[in-house]
């Protein structure tokens, strides 16, 4: 048996807060497995790696012998999620929320162990309720509290409208935990509202309040905003082996701890591990291999994250690179040439911001090795392959 300290420090693992722990605790020391809660609206077809922080920790808690529901919101997702909205955020129809869900379901079990999770849907419950039901729930909360959230007080502030339905959101959500008589809850951290309203509409319906386990939000593969697909940042678990390797592999050394913290499921005894070996000479693009690895072969298999691995070396260690590459000589004064004017002069950005911000993400790479100075100067006489992203390259010769 593990005992509570021991769960406590894997808990813990990654966590931005506990709410609160001497409840967590004492819910342990019961040693009955407990009902762990997390739920997705199901707003995109696919999940990427920012979306597992949070399955991942559900898995630590399966590890430890507890029971996982994995809440899918179909019915929450077609009022639309208001955190962190400036605006009414619109809903989406019954067959798209279907559709998004049935990709989750398929994917989750690259993570969790199915005989430990229950897969359930609000609308179970939601979908039953009478209107006069709706006003009871709505009457356990107050406009007062709503206009707490953050989001709500600068559009009210601001005189942005919101729509009454939002208000509901958060309620539904907070009765998913009365449905499901949940013992803890996980959410990211601007989802911190919306789970205190669970712990206080428990209280309201006469059971013990759930304990509230919040994350952090993943930074994407720029290391500074949220992974997203919109913003071009992610690693898909749906992502081909070599793309997601390839993927892991650019992100910035200080990113790689982030990442092995929050997705890795390796014993923080082996990660201090690896920082003591950085510290006393070896690369960090080995250690980052181990990572690549390890998540390549969590969404596909161990053959799949060798290939992978084998590939990334083949193409950007010994030299393979694509056969129809540009060519390009540039004239260059006895001062060489900044990097920003090359990478537009062989066009592969379109103007010199494009190319500093390429490489504040991390994106340029010159014979393989990533460029981190935005003042870079190559001297004349330099031969080099410039990379922009994963599919842009060019040899460039500075004469």
């Amino acid at each position: 048996m593990t005992s509570v300290q021991e769960s406590l420090e894997l808990i813990r693992r990654g966590a931005e807060e506990i709410l609160v722990e001497d409840e967590l605790a004492k819910k342990l020391a019961r040693g009955k497995p407990l009902r762990v809660k997390a739920g997705f609206d199901p707003t995109a077809p696919d999940l990427h790696l920012g979306h597992t922080v949070l399955i991942n920790k559900l898995r630590q808690f399966q590890d430890l012998g507890h029971e996982v529901l994995f809440l899918i919101g179909d019915f929450t997702g077609m009022i639309g999620d208001p955190t962190g909205k400036s605006a009414t955020r619109p809903p989406l129809t019954r067959d798209e929320v279907i559709a998004n869900a049935e990709t989750y379901q398929a994917q989750i079990f690259k993570i969790l162990d199915p005989e430990r999770t229950l897969v359930v849907f609000n609308s179970s419950w939601m979908g039953e309720m009478s209107a006069a039901d709706m006003i009871q729930l709505a009457a356990k909360h107050t406009v007062a509290r709503m206009l707490e959230r953050d989001d709500f007080s600068k559009r009210y502030k601001g005189g942005q409208p919101i729509a009454v339905h939002e208000f509901m959101y958060p309620l539904v959500q907070g009765y998913d935990s009365v449905a499901l008589r949940a013992d803890v809850e996980l959410g990211g951290t601007d989802q911190k509202f919306n789970l205190l309203v669970g712990r206080q509409l428990q209280e309201a319906y006469g059971q013990e309040p759930q304990v509230v386990l919040t994350m952090p939000i993943l930074e994407g593969l720029d290391g500074v905003q949220k992974m997203s697909k919109s913003l071009g940042n992610y690693i898909g678990i749906a992502d081909k082996p070599e793309d997601m390797f390839g993927k892991v592999m650019s992100i910035s050394d200080e990113l790689m701890w982030r990442y092995f913290e929050l997705l890795s499921f390796r014993p923080m005894t082996d990660i201090d591990g690896y920082r003591q070996r950085i510290a006393a000479g070896a690369n960090p693009r080995d250690i980052k291999f181990l990572l690549g690895e390890e998540l390549v072969a969590r969404f596909h298999d161990e053959a799949a994250a060798t290939a992978a691995r084998d590939a990334f070396v083949a193409r950007f260690q010994k030299g393979a690179m694509p056969d129809d590459m540009p060519e390009v000589t540039l004239a260059a004064g006895a001062d060489g040439l900044a990097i920003g004017h090359v990478l537009k002069e062989v066009g592969l950005v379109s103007s010199t911001s494009e190319a500093f911000r390429m490489i504040k993400q991390g994106a340029v790479k010159l014979d393989g090795e990533r460029v981190e100075d935005r003042n870079l100067t190559l001297a004349s006489g330099s031969k080099v392959v410039c990379q922009v992203g994963k599919r842009r390259f060019a040899r460039v010769r500075v004469g």
